[in-house]
């Protein structure tokens, strides 16, 4: 790194701005924030774009800014990480690698990990020299995260893995993912949980790409078929992954809504997922005086604003212990329900130029209905909306919990498919 890896927290966060400012204009590509490059997470190329900006970073002092010094980063407060934020959206970030590498593995390492995986992993995610990514969804388990039935064995040596994983965004393009497993059957399904920190290149893994509705494929499914893992991968503790899940699903949910502190800058990845422009969208469809589209687009900017508030004040509240870990579920839920009516506004202000391609100006509207293919995504990701108003409901209001049949149940005595 540079002279500029002396930062330390007497720089106050005008002159960090500064500095980051400066350095940016000298460094990184310019764009233009309104059409950003298109990063394209199905490809490998655009992850290949993003650890040579990550490495940049790194080499210029600016990577890792709320990670501990001690794995790689500044060690710095959000303060900074937002000055940073604010600087940088003119210029080509990373992007992609917010989600899940830093925002939720690295952060779930940093929680819950020994020494040597923070500082072997988080360092070389921080360094752009590796991605990281989750290994959660099973083929058979729907929303019940605890009811994976991926087996891992103990051996002389350590532990083997059987079973499958679904639905892991971009493990493709990752070296390491984070896996869930069951060790002992004999217990409650949350009781019998390891958490394991996996190579993705070792033998006894296959991969496979998953097509989605509009083409993409993004996500991948994994077999594992007797991979064999030392105690060293094991994150946290034997029979306690569930703890390290918990912790997982809170970094993802927050993630998801967009108030982690971990990242690489802010911004749309492309301009798909950009904020939509109402007044651009109206104008392009001669509809600019029209009420009834006024008061559409209106209703989201409003949502779009009150997002932002709800981030910053369920983050500082969840910071001074005025709410618990498990109110970042606000957000996330907040976040899904705006994007769905941002998409879908989006769609009934473009009409039929979001869904049948034309040819002249409107001609690039078509996105609009391509990105309503997979407006749902955000309703899925870090556990279903429903799975959110349980989370809310139950432990932040403190309402009863709802009947379980298997709760306390030995998992080898709980009745599946047609058992």
């Amino acid at each position: 790194m540079t002279d500029l890896d002396t930062t330390t927290g007497t720089e106050t966060v005008a002159e960090f701005a500064a500095r980051a400012a400066q350095w940016l204009a000298e460094n990184m590509p310019r764009i233009d924030p309104k059409n950003p490059p298109f990063s394209v997470r199905a490809e490998q190329s655009s992850w290949d774009r993003a650890t040579e900006l990550q490495q940049r970073l790194y080499a210029g002092g600016f990577a890792g800014i709320c990670f501990p010094r001690e794995y790689g980063g500044l060690g710095l407060d959000f303060a900074y990480q937002k000055a940073f934020d604010a600087v940088c959206s003119d210029y080509e970030m990373p992007l992609i690698l917010n989600v899940p590498t830093f925002a939720i593995c690295a952060a779930t390492l940093l929680d819950m990990g020994t020494e040597a995986q923070k500082r072997d992993r988080i360092g070389a995610a921080i360094r752009g020299e590796e991605v990281l990514c989750q290994l959660l969804s099973e083929p058979s388990g729907g929303s019940d995260l605890a009811g994976v039935i991926t087996r891992a064995d103990r051996t002389d040596d350590g532990w083997v893995i059987n079973g499958a994983k679904t639905w892991s965004t971009s493990a493709f393009a990752a070296d390491y993912g984070l896996l869930l497993a069951r060790t002992d059957a004999s217990v409650p399904k949350h009781e019998g949980l390891t958490m394991f920190l996996v190579p993705l290149n070792a033998p006894g893994i296959t991969m496979r790409r998953i097509t989605e509705v509009n083409g993409n494929e993004e996500f991948c499914e994994e077999f594992f078929d007797g991979l064999r893992l030392g105690d060293d991968a094991v994150v946290g503790e034997v029979n306690k992954g569930w703890e390290v899940a918990s912790r997982q699903l809170f970094h993802e949910r927050r993630a998801v809504g967009g108030g982690s502190e971990f990242s690489s800058g802010r911004g749309p990845e492309n301009l798909q997922e950009a904020p939509t422009d109402y007044v651009a969208l109206a104008e392009a469809t001669g509809q600019g005086e029209d009420a009834r589209v006024q008061d559409l687009a209106g209703r989201a900017l409003v949502r779009r604003a009150v997002k932002e508030q709800l981030i910053e004040h369920v983050s500082a509240s969840i910071a001074t212990g005025a709410l618990p870990p498990t109110a970042g579920t606000l957000i996330r839920l907040f976040h899904a329900e705006t994007t769905e009516l941002e998409v879908d506004t989006s769609l009934a202000i473009a009409g039929t130029a979001g869904v049948v391609e034309e040819a002249g100006e409107n001609a690039d509207l078509l996105g609009l209905g391509i990105r309503y293919l997979s407006r749902q995504t955000g309703s899925l990701g870090g556990g279903s909306s429903e799975m959110a108003r349980n989370v809310i409901g139950e432990r932040i209001l403190n309402f009863p919990r709802e009947y379980a049949a298997d709760r306390g149940v030995p998992f080898n005595q709980v009745k599946r498919g047609r058992s």
